[in-house]
């Protein structure tokens, strides 16, 4: 089982067949002596060898704990101390700095005595493809990555599901496939970081059902275009920061997205030119939003839903319910901004790792939320308002940002958005809008202003209008909203 032979350009990735990649990660962590329920951490780079070991880990029931490579060593530090992993795999450099911060000569090869941490064994890419194949001890998921999330707390927290039979697996894949409409296809295609849940969650899918993965190092537009054009995928996950750039660049769009099926989108707002310059040049039926978080799944949106409401993030995914509830528990009637709660099936429950009092708060019986806030229509669909941490009060009045930058994605132009406040002694908060220009638009404050001027109540009109180049992102592409990016964005006059 190979990839393609055919390749345009050196940059382009291969198609590969899933089984030899799990089944050499299999190998990889046997050889580490890694059993069921134990945790091992994962800094390598974006490659088809990554996806082998968290897959491998994923069937074996061990649990994977993907961190991205750009982690400061002391949020490293502080989330591997939380996980306890018992081994840690990592590129040489990365093994490299974890043993000089933590006093070791170098990338242990052996289970050290308990005192000692966590097992270091530095792996690249040609290590784990030399490897011999083992076959995974179960054909499903026993478990899925603990990724590592902030949340409306600032402090990262691992979200785990347990470990269980291979018929809970089963379910979950099949629950996956079942609510984007069985399109994931043969060739699935990897744009994203694999640390990331969504991401990984579609290329897993995909794989166990038969399908192949190409995984690109990293995002770059015109190499996602060449890949495209080359190895016609039938699935993707991407968020709306790549489609941007993707149609910025793109001398025929229509050409890039033809071989879709499945063209999966989340993770920000995305402009509703956008997202129609997108639903026009892909084939009909493919382009699927949904609404979800690293702890679950709330909506799938498919294109007719879309379409009758721009904006929405769809309605409850199968299997779920949706309701918005006001801060004292009461279910809010349909237009009204309240906390989003979903009712879930059993596979789909999870915990806060070593946070009893966080995981109660997330739950109420069989319904979970993660503190987002927005409202749902008459006919079920729903509108997302942002997060309580995001909400600006101004002048008395409160302002939902995610509903100011749906208009403001919609003045001519603008190609991407952020919605923030900053101190302010005479409103307490000031309403402050970046935008970010279509290649060759040309934006100015006032006429962004007095454009929504036209649709929106004065308390909701930012008092202050950048023009930026980009916007700081996270390596997922969301809009990073955490700390004081924004915010020094404004005080440097950007």
């Amino acid at each position: 089982m190979t990839g393609t032979a055919a390749r345009e350009d050196a940059a382009t990735p291969d198609l590969l067949d899933a089984e030899p990649l799990i089944a050499r990660g299999t190998t990889c962590l046997r050889r580490l002596g890694l059993r069921a329920e134990e945790r091992v951490a994962v800094l390598l780079d974006n490659d088809p060898t990554t996806f082998g070991v968290l897959a491998a880990a994923c069937l074996e029931g061990i649990v994977p704990v993907p961190l991205p490579g750009d982690l400061g060593g002391p949020e490293a530090d502080e989330i591997l101390a939380d996980a306890a992993p018992v081994a840690v795999v990592a590129t040489p450099e990365r093994a490299r700095r974890l043993a000089a911060r933590h006093g070791r000569r170098g990338p242990r090869r052996r289970t050290p005595p308990p005192s000692a941490g966590p097992l270091l064994h530095a792996v690249t890419p040609d290590d784990l493809r030399a490897l011999p194949p083992t076959d995974p001890s179960a054909s499903w998921p026993r478990t899925r990555p603990m990724a590592y999330t902030s949340g409306t707390t600032g402090r990262r927290k691992g979200v785990h599901v347990g470990v269980h039979d291979a018929a809970w697996g089963e379910e979950v894949v099949a629950d996956e496939h079942a609510a984007f409409d069985r399109r994931h296809g043969d060739r699935h295609l990897v744009v994203s970081p694999l640390y990331h849940s969504g991401p990984f969650r579609f290329a897993l899918v995909s794989a166990l059902l038969g399908g192949r993965i190409a995984v690109l190092p990293r995002f770059d537009a015109a190499a996602w275009s060449q890949a495209l054009r080359t190895l016609r995928p039938t699935s993707l996950f991407c968020v709306p920061t790549q489609l941007h750039r993707l149609a910025a660049g793109s001398d025929d769009l229509t050409e890039d997205l033809a071989s879709l099926d499945l063209l999966a989108h989340a993770g920000a707002p995305c402009p509703v030119p956008l997202k129609e310059r997108v639903l026009r040049a892909a084939p009909d039926g493919a382009v699927w939003e949904f609404y979800g978080a690293t702890e679950g799944q709330f909506t799938t949106c498919p294109p007719a839903d879309w379409t009758a409401a721009p904006g929405t993030v769809g309605r409850a995914r199968p299997g779920r319910r949706l309701v918005v509830r006001r801060d004292d528990g009461s279910v809010a009637p349909s237009g009204e901004v309240g906390t989003v709660w979903a009712h879930v099936p059993d596979h789909a429950r999870f915990s806060y790792w070593r946070d009893p009092a966080r995981t109660t708060a997330a739950w109420d019986g069989d319904a979970f939320t993660v503190g987002d806030l927005g409202h749902l229509d008459d006919a079920g669909r729903l509108f997302l308002a942002g997060r309580p941490g995001d909400l600006v009060i101004t002048g008395g009045v409160n302002v939902y940002p995610a509903e100011v930058e749906r208009f403001l994605l919609g003045v001519p132009g603008v190609a991407e958005a952020a919605v923030f406040g900053v101190p302010d002694d005479d409103w307490g908060q000031r309403l402050v809008a970046a935008v970010v220009p279509w290649p060759g638009a040309e934006l100015d404050a006032a006429t962004v202003r007095a454009t929504l001027a036209r649709q929106l109540g004065r308390a909701k009109v930012p008092k202050d209008v950048l023009v930026v180049a980009e916007l700081p992102r996270t390596p997922t592409g969301k809009v990073r909203r955490a700390g004081n990016a924004l915010v020094e964005l404004w005080r440097s006059g950007a």
